[in-house]
């Protein structure tokens, strides 16, 4: 008996802007940046547990949540939510019209119970992707909260000094 090749299987990943990532299953260890290929891969090992290691730098992935096809992950300290589809998905997508909400509005939300130590913005002002709205402490540590998409803020949901919970509104972003 032979041994039969893997299937290959287009997948795309959908982020929260509507960005569209083609990708094949089995994954290959090369991604292509601007028309050049570059060899990446992922790890786990007892030290730095999962990682992705792209030009001999280790950059942590952490899955946080899923839920079906939904995923949020850290990815270098940074939260990304996707959805993963398949071909027959993306197109059921476009004929039922919802490859993306109409509203434009993202709404970050507190990943953990703490007390608000500041905030770093104000609405209507306009930020940028990876840049920290507010500073969360949690278990005697302080965490930067930041955008995970470029945008204005239209509403802020805390104050310096209160208590959140976890999923609590911190901020609305309208998204560039």
């Amino acid at each position: 008996m032979t041994p039969r090749k893997p299937a290959i299987k287009k997948l795309y990943a959908l982020s929260n802007e509507g960005r569209k990532f083609a990708f094949t299953l089995p994954l290959k260890n090369v991604i292509r940046v601007n028309g050049r290929n570059y060899s990446v891969e992922l790890r786990e090992d007892e030290k730095y547990g999962v990682h992705v290691l792209w030009k001999n730098r280790r950059y942590p992935v952490e899955i946080v949540r899923t839920k079906q096809n939904r995923y949020e992950i850290l990815f270098n300290d940074i939260s990304h939510t996707f959805t993963v589809e398949t071909p027959v998905s993306m197109e059921r997508k476009k004929v039922l019209g919802t490859a993306r909400d109409k509203s434009t509005a993202l709404v970050v939300k507190s990943p953990m119970p703490g007390r608000i130590i500041d905030v770093l913005v104000r609405e209507g002002a306009e930020v940028m992707r990876g840049e920290a709205l507010v500073i969360l402490e949690a278990m005697k540590m302080q965490n930067e909260i930041q955008s995970v998409v470029s945008g204005t803020i239209v509403k802020i949901g805390v104050r310096s000094g209160q208590n959140v919970m976890k999923d609590d509104i911190l901020a609305e972003i309208t998204i560039k």
